[in-house]
């Protein structure tokens, strides 16, 4: 039928028919957010280009755990900023280190929060890249698996609920999964950042993580903007190797990407809005020139409606402020 006889807009018409007829909605179920702990105490460093996103002591970092909890958020992403870095990232893996510090005061006065560790070795290496280096400067996949590993362990002895490789080396998720199961933790989720690109909008993160690389870029790990088809590669490997959920980074460029998963693969997927998402719109709504609340609730929406289980986004606390899930 076409028109005058069908007419779209009668369904329009009405409020509660617009809600009958919604076809995807966000929930603070869907959403994780993502915090900075570093060390020392009553530390509350404001994140320049990151508007009301601060790198956080433990006892501050307790205090916006209660709070988020409270506001209906019950999943938290957690990144380290240490008090010194080494060659390989292996300072992370310290009992004493920062993350797995964090993991257990979370666990012993926030319980019910649900606590996912990044597993990468950028924040916490002299020279800023996600693993190990060869003499000639490049990184060593085969050597910085052995780092990523004890990390995971490390920080599930401290109680992670689930740990989140992010660092792009081949055959990660398979040795990760081994070294989690030699170590008696086979329960324990991995959520592998499976399509990370190397994006121009991670910059923020940078400054929040204290993670840029002092040399080169990361190019010769993370993937190509213009490649799709690699990204379903990169994918079904992890998928083979043993991740319970699969990642697209960054969230709104890569939209179509996480389309393309969802349509090939039987998998929980989540997608991470990334600073420079987050920053763009704070900027523009600073200058008045977008309705902040509209666009966030609109921006969650489509990456939800891509195919998205969950999301990691900067904005969760303000949503669960402002109440505009749908």
């Amino acid at each position: 039928m076409a028109f005058p006889i069908t007419r779209l807009r009668r369904l329009r018409m009405n409020s509660i028919t617009r809600d009958m007829m919604c076809e995807t909605s966000v929930s603070l179920n869907n959403l994780i957010m993502p915090l900075f702990v570093c060390t020392g105490n009553n530390i509350k460093n404001p994140i320049n280009s990151m508007p009301g996103q601060y790198q956080l002591s433990i006892d501050n970092l307790i205090v916006k755990c209660k709070d988020l909890l409270k506001l209906g958020i019950r999943s938290i992403l957690l990144f380290g900023i240490p008090d010194h870095k080494d060659e390989t990232g292996e300072c992370a893996a310290h009992d004493h280190a920062i993350i797995p510090k964090a993991i257990r005061a979370i666990k012993s006065q926030v319980p019910d929060l649900y606590v996912i560790a990044d597993v990468c070795n950028c924040e916490y290496t002299v020279h800023g890249h996600c693993g190990t280096l060869t003499s000639d400067g490049q990184v060593d996949n085969d050597a910085t698996l052995q780092t990523l590993a004890k990390q995971c362990v490390a920080f599930a002895k401290a109680g992670v609920d689930m740990v989140a490789p992010s660092d792009m080396m081949d055959g990660r998720i398979g040795f990760i999964r081994k070294a989690l199961d030699n170590n008696g933790f086979t329960n324990l989720p991995i959520m592998a950042y499976s399509a990370k690109y190397a994006s121009a909008f991670y910059g923020p993160f940078r400054d929040a993580a204290e993670s840029a690389p002092k040399f080169g870029d990361r190019k010769s790990y993370q993937m190509s903007p213009a490649n799709s088809n690699e990204a379903l590669r990169e994918i079904e490997q992890d998928i083979i190797e043993g991740a319970d959920i699969v990642m697209v980074k960054p969230a709104l460029p890569y939209l179509d990407i996480v389309r393309r998963t969802k349509d090939n693969f039987n998998m929980p997927i989540c997608a991470y809005n990334v600073s420079g998402e987050y920053s763009m719109v704070k900027a523009a709504a600073a200058n008045g020139w977008i309705d902040e609340k509209r666009i966030v609730n609109e921006i969650l929406i489509s990456i939800r409606r891509a195919g998205a289980d969950m999301i990691i986004t900067y904005h969760a606390e303000e949503v669960a402020k402002w109440g505009i899930v749908s």
